[in-house]
């Protein structure tokens, strides 16, 4: 090899190819994913249906009692423009409601995409597939909260 433009020449055997996304469904036409919030986890089940919502035997509505946390949770399907097409069945536990909301979101998400990989595009933009990694900061040592100190006095 005595200068770059040998490079060419010694062949471009690997090429890089995008991943395929396949559809993965088990044998009763369900699609399951994990969604994760803070401190919450969610285990989703998503199949072909009539818009159903049911999370911990409850209907999401009943489950999540707050508009916002009810709108968090249906972002992907409006997304997706297939509302009243999906039932979902998940549990959730942990954390709080605003974190198992934001948890059964991404579980949605994920199962939808496992569904029906033609949706990845649309959700992926939306940023529905990303998992929050923020989290609560710990307590330190020598102070009131996380960062919070405690109150000074000079005397």
């Amino acid at each position: 090899m005595a200068d770059l433009s040998s490079l060419k020449d010694l062949g471009t055997t690997v090429e890089a190819s995008a991943p395929v996304h396949v559809r993965k469904v088990d044998p009763q036409g369900r699609s399951y994913a994990t969604g994760k919030r803070k401190n919450a986890v969610a285990r989703v089940w998503v199949k072909a249906g009539s818009g159903k919502i049911v999370i911990n035997g409850k209907d999401y509505a009943a489950y999540f009692a707050r508009p916002v946390l009810q709108m968090i949770l249906r972002q992907p399907i409006f997304a997706a423009a297939r509302d009243g097409q999906f039932d979902v069945v998940a549990t959730v536990a942990g954390g709080g409601l605003s974190g198992q909301a934001g948890a059964v979101r991404h579980g949605i998400s994920k199962a939808m995409t496992y569904f029906e990989p033609g949706l990845r595009p649309v959700l992926k933009k939306g940023g529905f597939l990303t998992r929050d990694s923020r989290v609560v900061e710990r307590k330190k040592y020598g102070r009131a909260k996380a960062r919070r100190s405690f109150q000074f006095s000079k005397r």
